[in-house]
């Protein structure tokens, strides 16, 4: 699992504009943020800052004062799964909005000027997903990748991988990188050979309750005591720490649900395709 980047500095510190299609940022958006907030400074010894209210009030998490996720509040009439979102950088928003509509997805909100920070809209792929695009302007984004506390993958749980990740090949650049298997559907997205983020087919083993969703990886230190300090602050095991080739998984929720996973990866750890 790793994160593409232009150039990295010491501790996977970003130092460049985020290549285009990268997952560059990942935003919660919740029903009671300062509550989330205490959950997850406690969780990743995040601290936060105030960030753009374009869309309502807005919190940056930051780790050793470098940007590394955002929090936000939900409309109080808006009911849907709570799920943490990646924003895709692009360097033209509203022309990657009309190639998400002409490609069977559709536009939520946006675009849209977030302040001095940058432009965003925030989108849904053909099967229902949730996912933000971003073109930086004073915010690049995620500042940091690679140590604990930092977004290490993101991955798309949907029925099955082939027709989505055809749509994110075309709104994106990707280059996919299928499993071969016949009980494994999944579909590596790498930009310039390297693995950027995946998509998972479940068939119906996808939860109905929450339908086609972007899943984040925190990275950790230890799974098992990260998963014990997040029961201890009010979240809950969605699936109990798990071996997998590419580190020690818990799927987890937070306290209003939003559903995420730990991995204790080490560093520089890609995910083969």
């Amino acid at each position: 699992m790793t994160d593409a980047r232009e150039s990295t500095g010491r501790d996977g510190e970003t130092n460049a504009r985020h290549t285009p299609g990268t997952p560059c940022w990942v935003s919660l958006m919740v029903h009671g943020p300062a509550a989330t907030r205490e959950f997850y400074g406690a969780l990743f010894d995040w601290e936060f800052q105030p960030g753009p209210q374009q869309l309502g009030p807005y919190a940056r998490a930051l780790l050793d004062g470098r940007e590394v996720a955002g929090i936000g509040q939900l409309p109080p009439d808006r009911h849907l799964p709570l799920a943490w979102t990646p924003y895709f950088a692009s360097d033209d928003v509203n022309r990657t909005a009309e190639t998400v509509r002409l490609c069977g997805g559709t536009i939520g909100v946006g675009p849209l000027d977030a302040g001095e920070a940058g432009r965003l809209a925030i989108c849904s792929d053909p099967s229902g997903a949730v996912f933000g695009i971003w073109q930086a302007a004073a915010h690049l984004g995620t500042a940091v990748t690679g140590v604990p506390g930092t977004p290490a993958w993101n991955e798309l749980m949907t029925f099955e991988s082939t027709s989505v990740a055809k749509f994110y090949e075309t709104v994106f650049g990707f280059e996919l990188a299928p499993e071969v298997s016949a009980d494994f559907d999944y579909v590596t997205l790498r930009l310039d050979g390297r693995p950027v983020a995946g998509i998972h087919g479940l068939g119906t083993a996808l939860p109905r309750d929450r339908g086609p969703h972007w899943m984040t990886y925190f990275e950790v230190d230890d799974a098992e005591e990260s998963l014990e300090r997040l029961t201890d602050l009010g979240g809950h095991a969605v699936k109990p720490v798990q071996d997998t080739p590419h580190g020690r998984v818990a799927m987890v929720a937070d306290p209003e649900g939003a559903r995420f996973a730990l991995v204790q990866c080490g560093h520089a750890h890609a995910r083969k395709g």
